[in-house]
């Protein structure tokens, strides 16, 4: 594959299963090149620093921030900061390959006005019930941050009229194979009014 490949944007409330999304897609389609974001907040079991993401002290963030080196970045939840380091994202569109950042709603924004013509997916639960349900089932959060991000994750669900695309994630398997279809697809998908 040659020429610069087109940037696709998966976003949605907390708790919709981004990562795990991005997680099947990294494994079954290695083809797809995923971002991997910095964060200050801290490896939640099973995340591999690198892989899931770049985890760095406050001090790191800022010197990324202050150096341009971010593409986007936001304080999430009111809690931890999180942004797509810009170089590895250009290299991987000047090569040619389909890539794909996994981000919240505010980097989502961010993203839309330094790079218009890329493709926007908001991945969206069954029910908010099954929202409420993921969140509490995965059992990394406390109560108090747990409220945090479901005051979020209301904001955030009315904005899915924002994005090109809404992938309902009812199913991990079903729902990557359509976000890889839907990025494969050679016909421009009409942006949303």
């Amino acid at each position: 594959m040659t020429g610069r490949s087109r940037l696709t944007v998966l976003a949605g409330p907390t708790a919709v299963g981004k990562g795990t999304v991005a997680g099947y897609v990294r494994e079954h389609h290695p083809e797809v090149w995923l971002s991997v974001s910095v964060t200050t907040r801290r490896p939640r079991p099973g995340e591999a620093d690198g892989v899931h993401y770049h985890f760095v002290d406050d001090a790191e963030f800022d010197r990324m921030v202050d150096e341009g080196e971010l593409l986007e970045w936001a304080v999430v939840h009111g809690l931890a900061r999180y942004g797509t380091p810009r170089r590895p994202v250009e290299e991987a569109l000047t090569a040619g390959r389909p890539a794909l950042l996994e981000i919240d709603l505010q980097g989502a924004r961010q993203v839309r006005d330094s790079m218009p013509d890329a493709f926007f997916v908001f991945l969206a639960p069954p029910t908010w019930e099954e929202l409420v349900r993921r969140l509490v089932g995965r059992g990394t959060e406390e109560e108090p941050e747990r409220e945090a991000r479901l005051g979020t994750a209301r904001v955030e669900l009315a904005a899915a009229a924002e994005f090109d695309v809404v992938v309902l994630n009812d199913d991990v398997r079903r729902a990557a194979e359509e976000l890889v279809s839907l990025m494969r697809s050679p016909e421009p998908i009409a942006k949303r009014d």
